[in-house]
């Protein structure tokens, strides 16, 4: 875990990085709760298979805003290299904001899973490391350390460069993930996935009934005791205001104000019978669009039947 403090060390380092395929980058952030946030550390890896640290470059840009703005010319700016990020959108505001390319964002892979295969109660990178890739013993402690200070301790050296061994291994995992969940629909094995969804329809049933019952049984049980929250849940009121006027009133207010209201209406099936042949008086635009739906073959024999 190289710590790199000499600027004709980290332009040397950042120079090699422009020809690699894929970086995983961490930042540390001094005075993050401030206005003016200012980058501590840039941290990057080019190795997903180094375990130990030793491919881990710690760029300590501090105050020194030449060489932030060689890291994002060279490498943000630059498409051919991926850049891979845990939390991307507040990463990359300090490293080129909307210019900066090919980003690839771990916490949005996660988001995207579906979560009967990532099934955590957040998307944090610590719990992804602990959970994705059995990391024990994560120690999140030096996150909120003072990362202005010079020099660093020891301690906020070793959390900085792990968090990108984390990040790598967390980007393997959710890319297995990724082609798990979206295999080629063309090699699909129809009879396996129907048998799954045939296993599992009647439970789905179950369940969300017993779900949304127990939703509504609350709800009253809650507002009949006076409860606003319990260590479960919290209720929340809120009202919703509609406003709606009759059309020909509005037609005749348009008219004489001299309003412009030239926008689409969608026709509905009973607007479109009401005007009957009048519609064909109409500059019409028409959006054809198919929608599909599953039906399970026991669901279809019952509706036959009928």
């Amino acid at each position: 875990m190289p710590y790199l403090t000499s600027t004709n060390e980290i332009l040397a380092i950042v120079a090699k990085y422009t020809t690699a395929k894929t970086l995983w980058i961490d930042t540390e952030v001094a005075e993050y709760k401030s206005r003016n946030p200012k980058l501590s550390l840039i941290q990057v890896l080019d190795d997903p298979e180094d375990m130990s640290g030793d491919r881990v470059y710690i760029l300590d840009v501090l105050d020194r805003p030449d060489l932030v703005v060689n890291f994002i010319e060279q490498i943000m700016f630059d498409s051919a290299i991926e850049k891979v990020f845990h939390n991307a959108s507040y990463d990359v505001k300090l490293l080129g904001n909307k210019k900066a390319k090919n980003i690839t964002c771990t916490l949005e892979l996660a988001k995207k899973t579906p979560y009967y295969l990532l099934p955590l109660p957040n998307y944090k990178l610590q719990t992804l490391a602990s959970v994705l890739c059995n990391f024990n013993y994560i120690d999140k402690q030096e996150q909120t350390s003072d990362w202005g200070q010079r020099p660093l301790t020891e301690e906020q050296i070793d959390y900085a460069y792990l968090d990108c061994i984390y990040l790598a291994q967390i980007h393997s995992r959710l890319l297995e993930l990724q082609t798990e969940s979206n295999p080629d629909a063309e090699q699909e094995d129809l009879i396996a996935l129907g048998t799954r969804y045939t296993q599992i329809e009647e439970q789905c049933k179950l369940l969300n009934s017993e779900f949304e019952h127990l939703q509504e049984r609350i709800k009253k049980a809650m507002q009949a005791q006076n409860v606003s929250e319990t260590s479960f849940c919290k209720l929340t009121g809120y009202e919703r205001k509609t406003v709606k006027v009759q059309f020909a009133e509005l037609v005749k207010i348009v008219q004489n104000q001299g309003i412009n209201l030239d926008f689409p209406v969608t026709l509905t099936q009973k607007l479109q019978k009401d005007l009957g042949q009048n519609l064909e008086q109409l500059s019409v635009d028409i959006d054809i669009s198919t929608a599909w739906r599953l039906t399970p073959k026991n669901q279809v024999n019952e509706d036959e039947s009928e």
